[in-house]
This record gives C-alpha cells, sequence and structure tokens, in this order.
C-alpha cells in the first residue's frame, strides 16, 4: 500500500506545461521561467518539493505543493476525479463479477448441469479456432454433432461477450424468470412504511400496513400487497434491522468481539477492576444505626490468569473502597505495572489516578496532586463502561455475583436482577453483614480454585490459581514499602492529641503510643483503615512529616481481671521503661548539684567609685549673703500665712473634726 507521500505525482516542466493548470504558463519554456524565478529548487528542500529526473533525458521534477495555491486546487480536483470514475469502474465490475456467480450459485443443480455442457460445446469449438479452423465452421460442425443449433451456440457467445474466461460458467448459465406483476409503489410511501417500522418501539409491520392504508386512501396511493412489502423491508440489511428496531447493543453482538490473549502478560503484571451492585438485601450498621442495602463490591482481577487478587464493599461505589481493594492487592501481592480502569467517577479520582494526562472525567491542573497509581509508577488505561468485552473482569461478576446472589443462605433477601425479575418472596428478609462478608469469602475463594477452566491459559484443566501461582513464582515482583502502604489509607486531617496521656480518638476508638508524648494538644494528621478500625493508625504533621504508628487501644470489660492485669502490667513496664530512660539522661544528683554550689567562693560587694566629678558653682555672686537673708523673710512669712489660713478653717468648718 502507498503512502500519502508515494501518491503524490512528480511532474516535470514539459508536464506541467501540457496540462495548462491556471496561473501556470503553457510553454516549457514559461514554466522554466517560473521556476527560475520564483525560486523553486531550494536546496532544503530537495526530494521534498523537488528532485532530479532519473532515466533518460535527465533534468527536474516537481510536486503539487512547488506550484501557486490556484494550480494545486486545480490539479487535486482533477486527479481526485480521475480516481473517482476509475474506481467507480473498478467496482462495477467486481459487483457485476459477484452478482454473476451468486445468481449461478443460486439455481438448481439441473440448470447448473446445462451450463456445464454449454461450457464444453464452447471449448471444444475454441480448440479448433485454436487448430486453424474457421470460427463459423467449427459452430457447424460441433452443433452437428452435439445436436445444438448455431443460433443457440451463437446465444452462447452473446451471454460471456466481455466476461473473463474464468467468469464463462456463471455467464452461460440460464438466468431467464418468470415476469412478476409490477405495481407502481410511490417513494414517499414507501419512506413513510420504513419511518414507521423501523423504530425502536419495534411496532409489527401489520399495524404499520394499516397506517399506510390510511394515508394511502386520501392520496389515492395504489400499494402492493402487504406480504409483497413485507418481503422488501426483510431485505434490507439485517445489521439496519437490529440498529433500528434493537439500539445500539444489538448492533454492538453482532460484530464478532476481538479475542484478546493474555499470554502476552504474566502473574500481576496486569490487572483490571470494576464494582458490582449485589442484588441481595442486607442489613449494615453504620455508626450504630442499622439500614437495608444493597452492597457494593470492588475488585481487582489478575488480567493473565484471571483471578480476583483483592476486594472490598461498601454501602456504594467510591474512591475510598476502590482506594483500599487497590491497596490489599499491593499489600499482598505486589505492585502491577499495568491497570486497566473503568472512566467512572470513583476510578477517575484525582487521589487515585491524578496526574495522569489522559484522564478525560475531570480537569488536569497543575496544581492537582498526584495520585496514588501514578506515585507506584503503574500504567493507567481506561476501558469503556460497562463492556465486558474491554475488561475480562465484568465476565467473573456475571458468573459470581451471579451465583452468589442465589446463596441458599440469602434466601429471601434476593431482589432479582432486574425489576421484571423479583421473586415471589422479594423483600422478605435482609442478610447480616458478617453472614455476606462470610459466604462472599468463600465464593471467591471457590472461584478462584475451581478446576477445570476453559480460558487459554488454564487450557480447560487447571484453576486461575494454579495459573497464577505457578506464574508468580517465576515472575520479578515489586515489593511495596511501609512508606507507600500508607498511601491508599483513608486520612484525618486536624486531630488534636489529648493534653494529658497522648491518646487520639478516632471513630470512637482510642490509639496511643510513647511517641505522642511530645505531640500533645496539637493537631495531626492520621491514616487508617475505616474496615479495619482496631490496626494501627499512622500519624503525621500537619506537614506530611511521618511521626510514628500508634495501636489501638480497646475497651475491656468493667470487670475483666485479665484485662485489667494486662493493663497494670504494662503501665509498670511504662514506668520502668521511663525510670530508665531517667537514668541514662540525668547522671547527676541533686546531692552532687547542691555539693558544687557549697563548694563555689563568696562573691563580696565591692564599692564603686565616681570617675567624673562636677565642681558646685553658685547662681548668685556678689550680694550672696543678702540674697539669702531676704529669702528666709519670705520664708517665715508665708508660713506664717498658711498657719492663719488653717486657724480659720478649724473654726468655720466641721471644728468636731478636729478637736484634740
Amino acid at each position: 500500500m502507498q503512502t500519502a507521500a508515494e501518491q503524490v505525482p512528480w511532474l516535470s516542466a514539459a508536464e506541467l506545461a501540457e496540462m495548462a493548470l491556471p496561473g501556470m504558463p503553457g510553454t516549457k519554456q514559461g514554466v522554466q521561467a517560473r521556476i527560475e524565478t520564483e525560486n523553486w529548487m531550494v536546496p532544503e528542500r530537495e526530494g521534498q518539493t523537488w528532485r532530479r529526473r532519473e532515466g533518460r533525458g535527465g533534468g527536474y521534477e516537481f510536486t503539487v505543493y512547488a506550484l501557486p495555491l490556484q494550480a494545486q486546487a486545480a490539479l487535486m480536483l482533477r486527479q481526485s476525479s480521475e480516481k473517482e470514475v476509475s474506481e467507480k469502474d473498478v467496482y462495477r465490475e467486481r459487483r457485476e463479477r459477484e452478482d454473476l456467480w451468486r445468481r449461478y450459485d443460486a439455481l438448481p443443480e439441473r440448470l447448473k448441469d446445462r451450463a456445464k455442457k454449454a461450457l464444453r460445446i464452447i471449448d471444444a469449438i475454441e480448440m479448433l479456432v485454436l487448430s486453424g479452423a474457421r470460427k463459423t465452421m467449427a459452430i457447424m460442425q460441433i452443433s452437428r454433432m452435439e445436436g445444438v443449433g448455431r443460433a443457440t451456440i451463437w446465444t452462447w457467445y452473446e451471454q460471456i461477450r466481455g466476461l473473463n474466461r474464468c467468469d464463462w460458467l456463471a455467464g452461460l448459465a440460464p438466468h431467464y424468470c418468470g415476469k412478476a406483476a409490477v405495481t407502481e409503489f410511490p417513494e414517499e410511501a414507501w419512506q413513510m412504511l420504513k419511518a414507521d417500522y423501523l423504530r425502536l418501539e419495534k411496532p409489527k409491520f401489520a399495524a404499520c400496513f394499516r397506517r399506510l392504508q390510511k394515508v394511502a386512501s386520501e392520496r389515492g396511493w395504489v400499494l402492493p400487497t402487504s406480504k409483497t412489502l413485507e418481503r422488501e423491508m426483510k431485505k434490507l440489511p439485517p445489521q439496519l434491522l437490529a440498529l433500528c428496531r434493537e439500539g445500539d447493543e444489538a448492533l454492538k453482538r453482532m460484530f464478532p468481539a476481538q479475542k484478546r490473549d493474555h499470554s502476552v502478560f504474566h502473574a500481576l503484571e496486569a490487572v483490571n477492576a470494576d464494582g458490582h451492585k449485589f442484588d441481595v438485601f442486607v442489613r449494615w450498621v453504620e455508626n450504630g444505626v442499622e439500614k437495608i442495602v444493597r452492597p457494593v463490591m470492588v475488585g481487582f482481577q489478575d488480567i493473565y490468569s484471571g483471578k480476583i487478587l483483592s476486594w472490598r464493599l461498601d454501602v456504594s461505589e467510591n474512591k475510598e473502597c476502590v482506594r483500599l481493594a487497590f491497596g490489599d492487592l499491593v499489600d499482598r501481592y505486589g505492585i502491577p505495572s499495568y491497570c486497566l480502569l473503568d472512566n467512572g467517577r470513583n476510578f477517575a479520582s484525582k487521589w487515585l489516578t491524578g496526574g495522569i494526562p489522559n484522564r478525560y472525567r475531570f480537569k488536569v491542573r497543575d496544581e492537582e496532586p498526584m495520585g496514588i497509581l501514578p506515585l507506584l509508577g503503574v500504567e493507567v488505561h481506561w476501558a469503556t463502561p460497562y463492556s465486558g468485552r474491554s475488561k475480562p473482569v465484568e465476565r467473573a461478576w456475571r458468573d459470581l455475583a451471579g451465583d452468589l446472589s442465589k446463596h441458599p443462605r440469602f434466601a429471601g433477601a434476593y431482589t432479582g436482577n432486574h425489576p421484571m425479575a423479583k421473586p415471589e418472596n422479594y423483600g422478605s428478609s435482609a442478610v447480616p453483614l458478617d453472614v455476606f462478608i462470610e459466604v462472599v469469602a468463600e465464593g471467591i475463594r471457590e472461584h478462584n480454585s475451581r478446576l477445570g477452566r476453559r480460558s487459554d491459559i488454564c487450557k480447560g484443566r487447571l484453576s486461575f490459581d494454579q495459573v497464577f501461582e505457578e506464574s508468580y513464582a517465576r515472575s520479578t515482583i515489586v515489593r511495596a514499602t511501609d512508606e507507600q502502604r500508607r498511601l491508599w489509607l483513608m486520612a484525618a486531617e486536624g486531630i488534636t492529641v489529648n493534653r494529658v496521656d497522648g491518646t487520639i480518638s478516632l471513630e470512637g476508638n482510642r490509639f496511643w503510643d510513647e511517641f505522642l508524648h511530645a505531640h500533645r494538644g496539637e493537631k495531626v494528621v492520621v491514616r487508617f483503615d475505616p474496615q479495619a478500625m482496631h490496626g494501627d493508625a499512622h500519624v503525621y504533621r500537619l506537614d506530611g512529616t511521618f511521626l510514628g504508628t500508634a495501636p489501638c487501644v480497646e475497651k475491656v470489660g468493667f470487670n475483666d481481671k485479665t484485662a485489667a492485669q494486662a493493663q497494670s502490667r504494662a503501665f509498670k513496664a511504662f514506668r520502668k521503661a521511663t525510670k530508665e530512660a531517667r537514668k541514662l539522661e540525668v547522671q547527676m544528683s541533686v546531692d552532687e548539684l547542691a555539693a558544687i554550689h557549697v563548694a563555689l567562693p563568696v562573691t563580696e560587694e565591692t564599692e564603686i567609685e565616681a570617675k567624673v566629678v562636677r565642681p558646685f558653682r553658685p547662681a548668685v555672686q556678689g550680694n550672696a549673703a543678702l540674697a539669702l537673708e531676704e529669702d528666709e523673710d519670705a520664708l517665715i512669712a508665708r508660713e506664717e500665712e498658711e498657719e492663719e489660713r488653717t486657724r480659720r478653717l478649724r473654726n468655720v468648718i466641721r471644728p468636731e473634726r478636729w478637736a484634740g
């Protein structure tokens, strides 16, 4: 097959002149002048728009891209028109041959024998002609020998005129038929009938024909019979009928599914995931409140073997459930290289797949955090939702979940897989959550260990477990570190550490470890498994620094003597360890510290002398003694005035206050 570059023609100056393209000269000399004036032969574009002509005569050749835009358009239109005509001729010839042989194949054997006899006679005549006999004489001779009229032989020659030798047999087959009565049928009526019949509501043809008859009686149309029109309708392509009357899913089923080879992977190299809602009513207890739900399971399946590697149950398909299921997979088996996900909102969450360029469910922003899968180096691919052909796990859900929903321990709780399939005892009971989890776990174990799987990998004799274990043992597996394991846990931000004992309270549980004493009263981030609240809690600072892991401190019975003794032993060990730490840290006693302070010399107080002294200079010079005397007289006079004022006040204002 030629590439696009090879299909572009190379034309010389003389050929361009003969084409008489618009905007181009009509002579070779004129084209040469245009080439030199516009500098077509740029060295950098040699081999792209121009090249040296090989063979006799030499010279240069040019592509259509070297021409002016007007000439390019005209040349492209001319070439496409010629190509279209040639393609139509080839198509018509191919269709005529197909119709010819299709008609021959539909004939009964007796008519095929007549065609074979005619071909044998034609071959004999052609052999005589090749031997040198005249064609007319050869026809006369063979017609006399075979008892066939010369007019019949000439008619056979008319039938095979223009046909290839290999098509003569089909051309000689009888193709006459009885003359059928033809009824004029308006095109508008035919379009109305197709528009009515080819609908997703799938109306009956008889009803469509009756509606058409009403319109025909008003407009004066003459219609063929109902059988004739129905026969014509069924001649339409079956895929067209399926699409118009049954929808896209029916059309999709008519197209052969792609068979994919799972052996290109090894165990855990590629996984796929999806969620499934069970058709079972379950009593789900959450935060002390019981409610009836239909649980959802999110599972990860190994593509190579078909084994279900991990699964989680929740009341809905959410990003936390998907994240924890993926965490179980990595924690138990390792990190896969390839992951096929459904492009739903929960699988395309930024906490799972953030930062992936082809994640079209949400907008990808520069400040978006990296998801767990890209952080672990997992290559993510997206599959078509609700498509078993795209995700093998859809096939597993059909078998596994369908069988589990009808388990004997779920009697009365089965809801049916669609509203019209409700059982007679619908809603009569609900399964306790612990019973439901037990049955699901057992069903998945049986699903993985069942022998005789007919996949290409299991070969009809092995189980998913056996195939996975065999490949897993000889494959290179990447294990997650402790730091990576904490990535998929749920995070609770702003949890305050108790100011007294350093415990962390979360979802009604307490977590504690010695390192928390250094962070009492601080707000921290806690990562935990919401479905295993009695497990460990991983504590981080608000800036993301890992502090440590705190185990759960469970409640005990009020009169549980064994638990009390264990608590006492734990406290004694804690106190002993702290005292040992004190011995290591504080290596000097208080008496030794006091002795050091007693041995220090006593420091005596020393007098401080001024380094700079200012002399006293009186403000008055000369009559200083007179000035001093005047000041003393004035002072005595003021004192006498004050005594007199005080005496008067004693006599006027509340004299009893001043008595004595």
